[in-house]
């Protein structure tokens, strides 16, 4: 080799390890969720009195710890004096977490249903995004504005960056040229928004599927489960593969 073609190549190796650099393969994510609550429960015929003592926001911080092909995602803990928990707290709400593997197209839930924490494995969801021209700046990072439709008629609005190269998000949403770091669900009253990016930080011991719940592998427990949560939270009306969609859902 030349002495000049060895200096071209010594001279571009720091610009492709600066471009390698700007591309985050792994690290963790801390998301900001909050629930309006005075429009959640506007259809429930409460009093002003109640109405006015209501705190407007239900506030909750959740991490997303992610490499190349895999998240979990996950409520950070609580102190049992919160006065967040005195709100509309769903029981067991902190132990619900996501696992997703992007290389398979599978996930794993540990939801808490009835009480119980319960195993379920699902493939991810499908989310059809338009990708518009509007920019935000979340953390520190450009994020390009994307609508996306789920179970039909629902509609939600992301802002992702390229900088981060996992195509995931919150709750698991994902299939846009890069992560998630702002949502939003109109019709849930729920936004999402990153408050905090750690990167290039490896979580690989933190990056595991759940283990601890209640199985539902077999067909019998699948339907045990259908049975518990229409008796309590469904339309006995409705077919099972409605209510397994109402269990498995979108958002923990």
């Amino acid at each position: 080799m030349s002495r000049s073609v060895f200096f071209l190549l010594f001279c571009a190796m720091p610009f492709k390890l600066l471009a390698q650099q700007l591309f985050i393969p792994n690290g963790k994510i801390t998301f900001e969720k909050r629930i309006n609550m005075v429009r959640t429960m506007a259809d429930f015929g409460l009093s002003d009195e109640i109405k006015g003592g209501m705190k407007k926001y239900k506030t909750s911080n959740w991490d997303l710890y992610f490499d190349r092909t895999r998240s979990i995602y996950k409520a950070q803990k609580k102190d049992d004096n919160d006065e967040d928990l005195m709100y509309f707290i769903a029981p067991g709400e902190s132990t619900n977490e996501l696992y997703a593997d992007y290389a398979n197209r599978n996930r794993v839930l540990r939801k808490n249903i009835m009480g119980d924490d319960y195993l379920l494995k699902d493939t991810i969801p499908h989310v059809s995004w338009k990708i518009m021209h509007d920019i935000r700046i979340i953390s520190g990072f450009e994020c390009r504005k994307a609508i996306g439709r789920i179970n039909d008629t629902v509609y939600v609005v992301a802002f992702y960056t390229d900088e981060i190269l996992l195509r995931g998000g919150p709750e698991g949403f994902n299939g846009l040229p890069g992560m998630i770091l702002g949502l939003a669900i109109p019709r849930l009253n729920t936004t999402w928004f990153a408050t905090k990016v750690d990167a290039f930080t490896n979580f690989n011991n933190e990056i595991q599927p759940p283990n601890k719940g209640k199985k539902t592998e077999t067909e019998r427990e699948l339907k045990k489960l259908i049975e518990l949560f229409t008796r309590y939270n469904g339309n006995k009306n409705e077919k099972p593969e409605e209510i397994r969609k109402a269990i498995y859902g979108f958002v923990l």
